[in-house]
């Protein structure tokens, strides 16, 4: 098969369908020319056999049936070959037999290291509209995706897959289903797959192509030296776009220049043959480049998920924003990078418009940089961006303040580059810079080096994500964050660092239902609290201890571990923290029928809450023990203590608790039979919230 698909090794992340729904016609397409645009060339063979491969029903070799599996199509090639775009063009063919949309999701990180299963699983349930659990490991984000896609018709893209690992936990048990996998070789161990292996492209389409770049003029004068240089590339697309934007950026020369300067350069003996015409091209543009550009060339294998903008490009060279700005641009221009939308607006930082290392030339990247770049300059530009990255996610928090505000005034400080001009632009911001600012903070992390800046930036990154999202929906992107400060404590056996990571992790566990998860973390913080002498840890984790007992149903040691952290804020005079921990403490008595010892702790609650001047809190501590009363069959002791209640909310000027006091004291009228005086309650908590009492809980 010759017929050849056009395009780079990856379409950009806003040219993939990468989420639920139809792909309209208003998206950007799959299968452009890169930076000079145009259409879909060639492979017509290698689209004919994947579409009869569709229809060819797939059947259950044990039971004869149709397979209860969604049918796998896999596109091979190299890096460079144009898979990718093959993929792609198809899933644009196939938009309207496929209502409920593609999704893409490459399964390969720049560097080449294989993506983690959850963190794939968790993006095609964002994709999906599904929220995902904190936390929760790759089996059962994977079985999601699988219940997800089990009601949908839509096509999956698995881009850059490694091996069949990766694919088989993904794939949907729906027939209505596509999966399209893009690999290098065979995925081993996927039943019926249905291969489709591309090589380089024909003569008369890489010519096409060519001439998109150069013009035709230059092909047509010396149509031989066309050819030859067709073969120098080896037919791939990638490689001849990398020579059409060589030519393209110099109009004298001919193309039987560019076949001389690339037979000139000499083979990666260690590369395979397959590769070397992609990495002569490259090194052909690398080598033409300003020293200047060639240098931010390389370093662009440091940026985050291999996206890049001109913060990001200008912290690593250590030039302007503008600047980098310009050469990006060039970059693009010659084929050496993928925009990615972003265009700079009004109101946006300066230098907004986002790029992607293409996936076939960040291997090149990756190698080049210890050939060229001695360690400590790379250190020392892989620290700038993180800097440049802390201070653009404080700017990001800081436009959520109130005007006036310290955090405000700072801000207004800032250069024009690192300032948002409303907290929604920040936001945008925020939500399309997520993926790479996740990737910066593990970046920060698995250097090993930079373990300071590491912690700041998680800091700053969660602190700008609970800001913007609010502490919930961004939970899973939290728990990560958390565990990567957790691994920094461990490596630098900080041990404070260590409690606090351990409580936040655990905090979210409790959240998602994993207490005994959480009671492991807690009692682990718990230790760690103790090894740092950190008073602050240590009665956290107590209370928290306790908080995880109490969940599970186990009184005895809730009240235990309430009792050692009320211990400890004795000590310590945190007189706020003593009247929770009391409530806390009536509580757990109260759920274990221990009436006399619930009592005495909402008492002695009570007693705190007004000492620190919160009636609010003073009533609905005698509140519970009322309720505690009843419960010990006092109803008379009951309706005085809640009348007391009802007194203190009025006091406080809090209608809600008024109202809620007054219906609990309408239910203890009623059980003691006087209906009349219950009734007249009951209307004074419906005037208080103007007739409506629905969901109204007792406090």
């Amino acid at each position: 098969m010759t017929d050849q698909a056009v395009d780079f090794e990856e379409p950009s992340s806003e040219s993939r369908p990468s989420q639920a729904g139809p792909v309209s016609e208003e998206r950007p397409r799959h299968g452009t020319v890169g930076p000079v645009g145009g259409q879909f060339i060639g492979r017509q063979r290698e689209l004919k056999a994947l579409r009869a491969d569709i229809e060819r029903a797939g059947l259950d070799t044990i039971s004869g049936r149709k397979a209860p599996r969604a049918r796998v199509l896999l596109v091979a090639g190299r890096p460079g070959s144009g898979r990718t775009a093959l993929a792609a063009e198809l899933t644009r063919r196939l938009a309207d037999e496929y209502p409920d949309g593609a999704l893409w999701s490459r399964l390969t990180e720049p560097g080449g290291e294989p993506v983690p299963g959850d963190r794939t699983a968790r993006g095609l349930l964002e994709a999906l509209g599904v929220g995902a659990p904190a936390g929760a490991d790759e089996d059962l984000l994977t079985e999601m995706v699988r219940d997800a896609l089990a009601v949908r018709r839509c096509v999956l893209v698995l881009d850059d897959a490694a091996d069949a690992e990766q694919v088989d936990p993904l794939l949907p048990d729906n027939p209505e289903c596509l999966v399209v996998a893009v690999s290098q070789g065979p995925l081993t161990g996927i039943p019926d797959v249905r291969p489709c292996t591309i090589g380089g492209m024909d003569a008369k389409s890489a010519i096409e192509l060519l001439s998109r770049f150069t013009g035709s003029v230059r092909v047509t004068v010396d149509p031989q030296a066309a050819e030859s240089l067709v073969e120098q590339c080896g037919g791939q697309p990638a490689a001849m776009m990398l020579v059409g934007g060589w030519l393209a950026a110099r109009p004298k020369a001919s193309v039987a220049d560019a076949t001389k300067q690339l037979r000139g350069l000499p083979d990666d003996p260690e590369a395979p043959v397959g590769a070397r015409p992609l990495a002569r091209a490259f090194r052909l543009v690398h080598d033409s480049l300003p020293q200047s550009a060639a240098r931010l060339l390389r370093l662009l294998a440091l940026a985050p998920a291999g996206r890049v903008d001109a913060h990001i490009a200008s912290a690593l060279a250590g030039c302007s924003v503008s600047a980098a700005g310009s050469t990006l641009e060039d970059f693009a221009a010659l084929g050496l990078l993928h925009s990615a939308g972003g265009a700079e607006q009004p109101n946006e930082p300066v230098g907004s418009e986002r790029y992607e290392v293409p996936g076939c030339l960040a291997p090149l990247l990756h190698a080049l940089v210890p050939e060229e770049e001695r360690p400590a300059e790379v250190q020392l530009a892989r620290a700038r961006m993180l800097e440049r990255t802390v201070r653009l996610l404080q700017s990001c928090r800081a436009v959520t303040e109130p005007e006036g505000s310290t955090a405000r005034k700072k801000l207004a400080g800032l250069p024009r580059a690192l300032r948002f001009s409303s907290a929604g632009a920040a936001a945008a911001w925020l939500d399309s810079r997520r993926p790479a600012l996740l990737a910066a903070a593990r970046i920060a992390v698995a250097d090993g080096e930079l373990d300071t800046l590491a912690r700041r930036l998680i800091a700053a990154l969660v602190r700008a994500l609970v800001a913007h999202r609010g502490t919930e929906p961004a939970a899973p992107e939290l728990y990560g964050l958390h565990q990567l400060v957790l691994d920094v404590a461990v490596r630098r056996d900080l041990h404070r660092e260590q409690a606090a990571a351990l409580l936040n992790l655990a905090d979210l566990d409790a959240q998602t239902g994993r207490t005994r998860d959480a009671l492991v973390r807690y009692r682990a913080a718990l230790d760690a609290g103790r090894r740092g002498n950190d008073p602050y840890a240590l009665a956290r984790a107590m209370e928290s201890v306790g908080g995880a007992y109490q969940e599970l149903g186990d009184w005895e040691r809730a009240a235990d571990w309430y009792g050692r952290a009320l211990s400890q804020r004795l000590a310590r005079g945190e007189r706020a923290d003593e009247a929770r921990l009391y409530g806390r403490l009536g509580g757990v008595h109260t759920y274990a029928g221990r009436y006399g010892e619930a009592l005495r702790n909402w008492r002695a609650a009570a007693a705190g809450f007004r000492r620190l001047g919160d009636l609010p809190g003073h009533a609905r501590a005698l509140s519970e023990a009322a309720r505690v009363q009843e419960y010990a069959g006092r109803p008379e002791e009951s309706l005085r203590t809640c009348e007391e209640a009802v007194a203190w909310a009025r006091r406080a000027g809090d209608v809600r608790l008024q109202a809620a006091l007054r219906l609990r004291l309408a239910d203890t009228l009623e059980r003691l039979g006087d209906a009349a005086a219950a009734g007249l309650h009951r209307s004074a908590a419906e005037r208080l919230l103007g007739g409506d009492v629905s969901g109204l809980r007792n406090p």
